[in-house]
């Protein structure tokens, strides 16, 4: 069975500056630094773009997990999809999709960010036991926590690197 959810965040800043913060590697792991996270494998720092992996490796629930990933769709500022290639779930999908919405938190430029995640956990029914006991609200946590980051960061007129696409 796909675990699915979807999040949303309203951020009050430009598209283009929200997409950019969130497909920079160092964005990423600053909203995880908690977790020990590393990007150990393919692009580890600055923009990731089109057909391009990264390698992460963190520390969750007391072990050390590795998961390649690599991004399918990449459509600047309005979304962009990536995809475990290899990693501890059997399956796992991040959408990423970027909407303009000018008056969403006030006046201004704004953004509402909204993530489609899908996964599936390994070892069959003992993965769905994970997923219903924890997998489904810790993975929702960790998109939380990294948007709260991506948020505060733009809020404050973070600046990431260029268009990605070039690593």
């Amino acid at each position: 069975m796909v675990v699915r959810f979807t999040c949303r965040t309203d951020i009050a800043a430009p598209v283009d500056l929200v997409f950019d913060l969130s497909s920079s590697i160092d964005e990423h792991l600053g909203s995880m630094r908690g977790f020990g996270e590393r990007a150990v494998a393919g692009v580890t720092s600055g923009q990731i773009g089109p057909g391009q992996r990264v390698t992460w490796q963190a520390r969750h629930f007391g072990i050390r997990w590795r998961m390649t990933s690599r991004v399918i769709q990449f459509q600047r500022p309005a979304l962009f999809v990536d995809e475990q290639v290899s990693g501890p779930f059997a399956a796992f999908r991040h959408e990423h999709r970027f909407h303009a919405e000018p008056r969403v938190v006030g006046p201004g430029d704004g953004t509402r960010l909204v993530d489609l995640v899908e996964f599936r956990a390994p070892l069959g029914p003992v993965g769905r036991l994970a997923e219903i006991l924890a997998l489904r609200w810790y993975v929702r946590h960790l998109i939380e926590l990294r948007n709260a980051h991506l948020k505060q960061r733009a809020e404050a007129g973070g600046h990431a690197p260029g268009p990605p696409g070039i690593a």
